[in-house]
């Protein structure tokens, strides 16, 4: 079934933040409205001297914002770089993806927000050093990366165990 949204006819809710700089209005989860399979979108709008969300960057989850009014400064690996009205932003996945956008003006800056949502995301934070496994929200500190093989070299110890546990059984 095809679906038309118009950005002027959106109920917008406030995203609470306990950091003043990044409260932000959103849109209804619209994809949510017509039970896309694999795309999540949502209008944004970003208030002067306001921040999208941390800098960051997506393992698994290509993004694009159409900015629809209003101008704002957006981050990227290569800097900064004002869009305005018209822009459309793709962020590819990994560290070259890396983006956030703030309103540098005295107007709401409004913007689609379009995500792939295939299987599960893991978000990083470069600022912060932070790893986010995404729907869980489950955040994590990035030096506590470890080598895959940590912790699991008694593993015949452990197997003889669980051996002789059976045996016993």
């Amino acid at each position: 079934m095809v679906q038309i949204f118009n950005s002027k006819n959106l109920l917008f809710e406030l995203e609470p933040s306990p950091i003043s700089e990044y409260i932000g209005h959103t849109s209804q989860n619209l994809a949510a409205l017509v039970q896309s399979k694999y795309l999540q979108f949502d209008v944004r709008s970003l208030d002067p001297d306001k921040y999208s969300c941390p800098y960051h960057f997506h393992r698994n989850s290509e993004e694009i914002f159409v900015i629809l009014s209003g101008k704002a400064m957006l981050r990227t690996t290569n800097g900064l770089l004002e869009v305005s009205e018209g822009n459309i932003i793709f962020f590819e996945t990994g560290p070259e993806g890396s983006h956030q956008l703030y309103n540098h003006t005295q107007q709401a800056c409004n913007y689609l927000d379009i995500r792939t949502e295939i299987g599960f995301d893991v978000c990083e934070y470069p600022d912060s050093g932070k790893i986010n496994i995404r729907s869980y929200q489950e955040i994590f500190q990035s030096q506590d990366r470890v080598d895959y093989y940590k912790g699991e070299d008694n593993v015949r110890e452990k197997w003889l165990n669980l051996l002789e546990k059976h045996e016993k059984e």
